[in-house]
């Protein structure tokens, strides 16, 4: 049986991948996006995933809008240097005619949930500020969810916005502090792993050539990312696979490999935004010590991942 997705997203290039990717596995039924401040604004992330929906032939599907800001304060920044300044490599996608469901996103995931006790995986590839509203505004959340399957932090590795911080997490620390600790199955898929999963421009080019709607799009907005890549990570031939390694551990998490630790969000000073694992064996100290541990992925089937999309996408 299909597992049940909603994807929260700030579409975004990686994004509009990995919601392709949900899309064309029959291992997931994507029942709703729900849209967050980001890469770019609300609104035009909720455009935007209308728009990605309505290329993959999937208006049907809803669209809730989602927070504008964070928990605590006004938005760092969006990412246009990195997906343009429609979040879609400025392609400039027309409107769509479809219009977000008039609920939201935090209302439209505690009402999916609810619904579907143990069934809904919730998928977020931006900013967790919805999330976290939805558990202060449902706290039973925690036991009705089936699985939170985030993509953001580092454990291990450094961050992509700085030294100490991945950018989902920066964007909003103190909701991802409250996702972190909230007690439900939860899975970080971080820049441990996503650093490790490289597309090839071989790999960009075939999008160009698949016979799709769905491969033609990204064929059109992944060379403004591609661009990015090569001006700030010389040494990288191709970009690294961020939010579709979120969607593949949904699909198949024998991908990864998996420790189970406590980790806290850093949300003041220079490391604001960094995730904190507590990895030692010996007493856990305090501030981790009342922490539930949550998956915390360190490495990936690279290949077996990548294969997994070229699969789907052409």
């Amino acid at each position: 049986m299909a597992r049940k997705l909603i994807i929260d997203t700030d579409p975004g290039i990686d994004d509009a991948m990995a919601i392709f990717l949900a899309l064309t596995s029959p291992e997931l039924d994507v029942i709703g996006l729900t849209t967050v401040f980001g890469n770019v604004d609300v609104g035009t992330a909720t455009t935007n995933a209308l728009r990605l929906l309505e290329i993959a032939g999937r208006s049907d599907i809803p669209v809730a809008r989602g927070a504008a800001h964070p928990l605590a304060g006004p938005v760092r920044s969006y990412a246009f240097d990195v997906h343009g300044e429609d979040g879609q490599g400025n392609v400039f996608l027309p409107p769509s005619d479809a219009q977000p469901v008039d609920q939201a996103a935090a209302a439209f995931i505690i009402e999916q949930v609810m619904a579907a006790p143990g069934e809904v995986t919730l998928v977020p590839v931006g900013p967790l500020t919805n999330i976290a509203l939805a558990l202060r505004l449902e706290p039973r959340l925690v036991h009705a969810v089936r699985e939170v399957v985030l993509m953001g932090g580092s454990a291990l590795a450094l961050g992509n916005v700085n030294p100490a911080a991945e950018a989902n997490i920066l964007g909003d620390p103190e909701a991802a502090d409250v996702v972190f600790g909230a007690g439900w199955p939860l899975v970080m898929v971080g820049l441990d792993v996503t650093h490790k999963v490289v597309m090839s421009p071989e790999h960009l080019d075939a999008y160009g050539h698949a016979q799709n709607p769905l491969a033609q799009h990204i064929a059109r907005i992944v060379p403004f990312y591609h661009a990015f890549y090569q001006q700030y990570y010389p040494g990288l031939r191709g970009i690294y696979v961020h939010d579709s390694s979120a969607v593949a551990y949904a699909i198949d998490p024998t991908l990864f490999t998996v420790e189970q630790w406590p980790v806290r969000v850093e949300t003041q000073g220079i490391s604001r935004g960094k995730t904190w694992p507590y990895t030692g064996n010996g007493e856990t100290p305090a501030g981790w010590r009342e922490r539930p541990r949550v998956g915390v992925c360190v490495d990936v089937d690279a290949e077996r991942l990548l294969a997994l999309e070229r699969s789907r996408l052409m």
